[in-house]
């Protein structure tokens, strides 16, 4: 079967560089999702355009559809006939297991009212007001990491930099003890792992011990905060909070589970944001060079670095009554892929979509979700990948690739697991 995947994959990449409309037509009418090649994790936007192009409603073998049009997605993240919810979707892919009971509790994978409710706890810590007093703490934690590269004279920009920087802002708002946050990033990748569109045995049976081992230790490290025995944890400390509008509280799991997911989303989106941008200004020294002569388009290259490589490149929702979606009538019970990073290089939307424009406005990209279930942690993203990569281009006069970077090879998920960089 892995032979027959790879052929697949490599012939729809093939006949997208090739000259016959019709081989192409024929390659994206078959396109799989469940079934990628590497070349395809390594560079999804030919197909993106090419889905885009000819077959933007795309169905997909299983019965659901593929979105890869801008106006599609921003209409289904404002229609509520579109569930998040994820219970009848996850139960055949994880069975009863602890990724199934992670992803159907946390906060990103529920609709109203549950969503409504641990939002509402979360929110006062994702405020841009809230995120704006923890910035000296930010700028002091990456200036200590642009201190140790510099001994080095280098740095892995993922390992010892970008994936750093995050874990510590989200242990500190957990209070986790810094001695004990070693396992957090390597939890991290195998319980968002299983979210592929296919993840092999290897991977669901890491993510399922990655949820139990990272649930198990969260139950006793709760049970130290209760006691007042860890300081800091503002954010564990506002789900813990006793009342809510219903008078209601967080059982003990669902503050676990919603723990664990504001580890992995924190991480993820974060992580990527900076190795993604960092490496798109390597590919583009014109843009680079720019930045570093005007360093005040920071914001915009921030928004420029989510559109252009978005971290999270797939979202998904099950229709809940009829609908129509790109002239396509679509009944209830129906799966729907987003394509976000299909979307965010959409040319009627972005003019010149392949070309990294780090000045470009607007700049209205998808790769925060929309609707309700817009990331409630963009701001936080913002100010630490403007932290990040804005202290790295002023405090490192130059940098550039040295050995092979390295892909997740993740579909939904896009970003580097090593990417070397060497100073001077």
């Amino acid at each position: 079967m892995a032979v027959v995947v790879d052929w697949i994959g490599a012939k729809i990449m093939n006949d997208l560089n090739a000259t016959s409309p019709g081989a192409a037509r024929d390659s994206i009418a078959s396109f799989d999702l469940r079934h990628v090649d590497r070349d395809f994790l390594d560079n999804p936007y030919p197909v993106y355009k090419a889905l885009r192009e000819t077959d933007p409603v795309h169905r997909l073998p299983d019965g659901g559809y593929f979105l890869t049009r801008y106006d599609d997605l921003a209409a289904v993240y404002r229609d509520r006939r579109f569930s998040s919810d994820k219970k009848i979707e996850f139960l055949p892919k994880f069975g009863d297991s602890p990724l199934y009971l992670h992803h159907t509790t946390s906060l990103v994978f529920n609709d109203p009212p549950y969503h409504t409710r641990v939002r509402k706890l979360l929110a006062p810590a994702f405020t841009p007001r809230a995120v704006k007093i923890l910035e000296p703490r930010f700028c002091a934690l990456v200036d200590r990491l642009i201190d140790e590269a510099l001994v080095r004279g280098g740095m892995d920009v993922i390992a010892d930099f970008a994936s750093r920087l995050p874990v510590e802002i989200i242990g500190d708002m957990l209070a986790v003890p810094k001695e004990e946050r070693g396992p957090l990033r390597d939890w991290s990748l195998a319980i968002l792992g299983a979210l592929e569109p296919a993840p092999g045995d290897d991977a669901l049976d890491w993510g399922n011990r990655s949820v139990t081992e990272f649930a198990d230790y969260l139950a006793k490290h709760i049970d130290r905060f209760r006691k007042g025995a860890l300081p800091g944890g503002d954010v564990l400390g506002l789900l813990l909070a006793e009342e809510t509008d219903k008078g209601d509280r967080l059982s003990d799991v669902e503050l676990i589970q919603n723990c664990i997911f504001l580890l992995n989303a924190g991480h993820e989106t974060t992580t990527n944001l900076i190795g993604n941008g960092i490496a798109a200004l390597l590919d583009w020294p014109g843009e680079l060079k720019r930045l570093r002569a005007d360093p005040s388009l920071i914001e915009t290259a921030i928004e420029e670095f989510l559109r252009f490589e978005s971290s999270n490149q797939l979202g998904n929702r099950r229709v809940l009554e009829e609908v129509e979606i790109g002239g396509v009538r679509m009944p209830p019970g129906t799966l729907v892929t987003l394509g976000i990073g299909a979307a965010n290089r959409d040319p009627a939307q972005f003019p010149d979509p392949d070309r990294l424009d780090i000045a470009r406005t607007p700049n209205k990209h998808l790769a925060f979700g929309g609707g309700i279930h817009a990331c409630a942690g963009m701001s936080l993203a913002r100010v630490e990948g403007r932290l990040a990569i804005g202290r790295l281009i002023e405090r490192v006069p130059a940098f550039g690739r040295t050995g092979a970077a390295r892909r997740g090879g993740r579909a939904r998920f896009r970003g580097y697991l090593s990417f070397p960089v060497s100073f001077g």
